[in-house]
C-alpha cells in the first residue's frame, strides 16, 4: 500500500508511529548523506540524523507546505549539523581575506571528482572549512547567508571557502601524482 505525501504528513502530525516509520524509511538514506557531508565520522552523522528526525517529528505539526517535505527535512538536517559544528568552530582559525584569487582551475579539478571521492575529501577538512564548503558549494547558500547562519563575517565565509577549495585541490593533485608514480 502506497502512502501519499499528504497522508504521511497528516499521520505524522497525529503522532502515529507507522507513519513516522514510513517517513523515516523514505528520507533517512538521503538525509544521512547530507549529515555525512557535515561530519567527520559515521557515528557523528548518525547522531545528527537521529537528532534531526526527532526535530522533524516534534515540529511536523508546523509544516506549512511552503516547500517540499524533502526540502523542509533537509533544512532541519543541515541546521542540526551546523549546530553540531558551531560548538567546534572556535577551534579552527578563520581569517578575513582581503582579496580572493581566481579559482577557475580549482573548480575544474573539483568538478571531475566522483561523489564518494569528494565526500571523503570534504570530511577531511577542518570543521569551519567543511561546513562552509558544504553550505556554499553543495547546498547553494550565499556567503552573506552563511555569515548570518554561522555568526561570522562574510569575508570569513569567503576566505574559508577559498581555503577549503585550495586544500581539496592540493589533496586531489597529491593523489594524482601519487597514482602516476605508482603506474610507472
Amino acid at each position: 500500500m502506497s502512502i501519499s505525501e499528504d497522508q504521511l504528513i497528516i499521520g505524522c502530525q497525529k503522532g502515529k508511529r507507522e507513519f513516522q516509520q514510513a517517513l523515516y524509511d523514505i528520507y533517512c538514506d538521503g538525509m544521512y548523506l547530507v549529515a555525512l557531508r557535515y561530519s567527520k565520522m559515521q557515528q557523528e552523522a548518525e547522531d545528527i540524523l537521529q537528532e534531526a528526525f526527532l526535530k522533524v517529528f516534534r515540529n511536523i505539526k508546523d509544516f506549512r507546505k511552503d516547500s517540499s517535505l524533502s526540502h523542509w527535512i533537509k533544512k532541519i538536517v543541515i541546521n542540526t549539523a551546523l549546530n553540531h559544528q558551531r560548538s567546534k568552530l572556535y577551534l579552527y582559525p578563520m581569517v578575513d581575506a582581503e582579496e580572493l584569487k581566481d579559482w577557475k582551475e580549482q573548480e575544474y579539478i573539483l568538478s571531475n571528482l566522483g561523489y564518494q571521492e569528494l565526500l571523503e575529501l570534504i570530511r577531511e577538512l577542518s570543521g569551519g572549512c567543511q561546513a562552509i564548503f558544504n553550505l556554499y558549494a553543495i547546498e547553494g547558500y550565499k556567503h552573506h547567508e552563511i555569515a548570518k547562519e554561522l555568526s561570522i563575517s562574510e569575508g570569513t565565509s569567503k576566505s574559508q571557502y577559498s581555503r577549503a577549495k585550495s586544500i581539496l585541490v592540493e589533496k586531489i593533485t597529491s593523489r594524482e601524482k601519487y597514482n602516476e608514480t605508482r603506474e610507472v
